[in-house]
């Protein structure tokens, strides 16, 4: 039996790493960007912690997606909120759990569809074992090591939680 940890611990430790990785990289002003949902949920809470003075933006993914043909086509489609320009601006981009490194690819394809950042920091909550391309968190809240067919999801977003499954 796994130990789901609690998304509060992984949160002030995530806060943390991001803070360092701030002032060890020297970024001023930075932006920072949740993937929906999950990502934008764990954004929400580290933009307030981390007193970012530019609004928050949120990327919906689906359609930079390359794997629909595995996962299908995601039905809820919402919109990316960006409304700040990134050119030149140091990026803190925020996701829930790093699994494949797929979502992040397909990020970082629309990130650069609003211009060219100064940088991309990856902050995630979690990550876990399974990645498939050659990506990996700068920041992470925790990590774990899930068997195959074992799955872990953000529930929220007024509460918020990690919840396992089997699929």
């Amino acid at each position: 039996m796994i130990d789901v940890p609690k998304v509060e611990d992984l949160l002030e430790t995530l806060e943390e790493a991001l803070r360092l990785e701030i002032e060890r990289r020297a970024l001023e002003n930075p932006l920072m960007i949740g993937i929906h949902s999950g990502g934008a949920w764990i954004a929400e809470a580290l933009h307030r912690r981390l007193e970012i003075k530019e609004p928050l933006g949120k990327l919906d993914i689906s359609f930079y997606r390359d794997d629909f043909s595995r996962i299908g086509m995601h039905p809820k489609v919402q919109t990316s909120q960006m409304s700040f320009k990134v050119d030149g601006r140091p990026i803190l981009l925020i996701d829930d759990v790093f699994y494949t490194g797929r979502t992040v690819r397909a990020a970082l394809n629309e990130i650069f569809d609003y211009g060219r950042p100064s940088a991309v920091v990856l902050g995630v909550l979690l990550e876990r074992n399974g990645r498939e391309i050659p990506l990996r968190p700068d920041c992470r809240g925790g990590a774990l090591t899930l068997s195959k067919g074992q799955r872990i999801k953000l529930m929220g977003p007024n509460s918020l939680k990690l919840s396992m499954h089997t699929v």
